[in-house]
């Protein structure tokens, strides 16, 4: 049974509208796929996948940014998207000791695409948070190929949110959390967040507190992904990708010693893409202007905090190692009696 998402409650967050999937996938040319792992009592974790365009991501890389703030975490390709401000690979999530693995799946899977049988060097990018309260992390799962099945399945289109893909053992809360989705448009742009979420504080929704158990101020970290049909350069990706934060923050994120917060914004706009002829030489790129940001920064904040809700709203109770039961599906946001770990 599917579970309502937040705006299926009644409650909107923010003033900007949303996209007609209230997705990442609301931006055109994105896909995303998941990989899910149950396996026994002891396996809960698995992989998403976001792919920026349907091209050769490689030959056609996209100007992106990356905002950490609190860098208690594993994300591969970190150093070089900083240095460049572009990405080359699909962005990967998964589990904190799957990274490796990760990073393999997605080498294989870029070397195997037409037109790059010469490369030599590529920079994979994969984001991870740890799963281990659900799940048995150190069993080797999802494995390389489990990986590689979430870049199988990318697609536009509906997004699954809760306890699916590198969502399927994660915490937050202390509530059942996950993968969650939301986008904003802001004028001729669309702006859309993914998120992985597994981390602890005092939940709040739409700015009123739901729960003030401290038990529940724990470390955890969050996975952050927005995609723009915008024109913007890596300097102002960058920028679009810290006010993310502000969303993480509004949910009541406790922002802890042991959290790792990143946040990664990719532009999916063709006359921003850094394709070879561009890279080669001067090339004319067009490039919002920073005055015209505000807009889009309002929009990544709300979608940022509206994800996060829609993860924990997808989520189903799941049984592990320990149970994270979810958020009742019947009982409006606001009012409910919420069950703990």
């Amino acid at each position: 049974m599917t579970r309502p998402r937040l705006r299926e409650l009644g409650i909107a967050i923010g003033r900007h509208p949303c996209g007609p999937l209230n997705a990442i996938t609301d931006v055109a040319g994105v896909s995303v796929g998941h990989s899910t792992v149950r396996d026994g009592d002891r396996i809960r974790t698995g992989a998403t996948a976001i792919l920026p365009h349907g091209g050769n991501l490689f030959q056609d890389k996209v100007p992106a940014g990356l905002a950490v703030l609190n860098g208690f975490g594993k994300l591969a390709g970190a150093t070089q998207l900083r240095e460049l401000g572009e990405i080359e690979t699909p962005i990967l999530l998964t589990n904190t000791l799957a990274t490796g693995r990760a990073v393999e799946a997605s080498l294989a899977w870029t070397l195997r695409q037409p037109g790059n049988e010469r490369v030599t060097s590529v920079n994979p990018i994969v984001g991870e948070t740890n799963d281990s309260r659900l799940n048995d992390i150190r069993a080797g799962r999802p494995t390389t190929d489990e990986i590689a099945a979430a870049l199988s399945a990318a697609r536009p289109g509906s997004v699954a949110e809760g306890a699916v893909g590198a969502g399927t053992g994660t915490v937050a809360f202390g509530l059942k959390g996950g993968i969650g989705t939301a986008s904003r448009r802001a004028g001729a742009w669309t702006l859309g967040v993914l998120v992985q979420s597994n981390f602890g504080g005092l939940l709040r929704i739409d700015g009123r507190p739901v729960s003030s158990d401290p038990a529940h101020d724990r470390d955890g970290s969050i996975m952050i992904v927005l995609a723009t049909d915008a024109p913007l350069g890596d300097r102002n990706l960058r920028r679009l990708a810290e006010r993310a934060f502000g969303g993480l923050a509004r949910t009541g994120a406790a922002l802890s010693n042991g959290s790792g917060d990143y946040a990664i914004a990719f532009s999916t706009s063709p006359s921003a893409r850094r394709t070879p002829d561009r890279r080669a030489g001067p090339a004319m790129i067009e490039e919002l202007g920073n005055d015209a940001m505000s807009p889009l920064f309002e929009c990544a904040i709300e979608a940022a905090e509206e994800a996060i809700l829609n993860s924990l709203c997808a989520a189903e109770d799941t049984d592990g190692w320990n149970t994270a039961e979810a958020r009742p599906a019947h009982i409006p946001a606001l009012a409910i009696p919420l069950r703990w770990l």
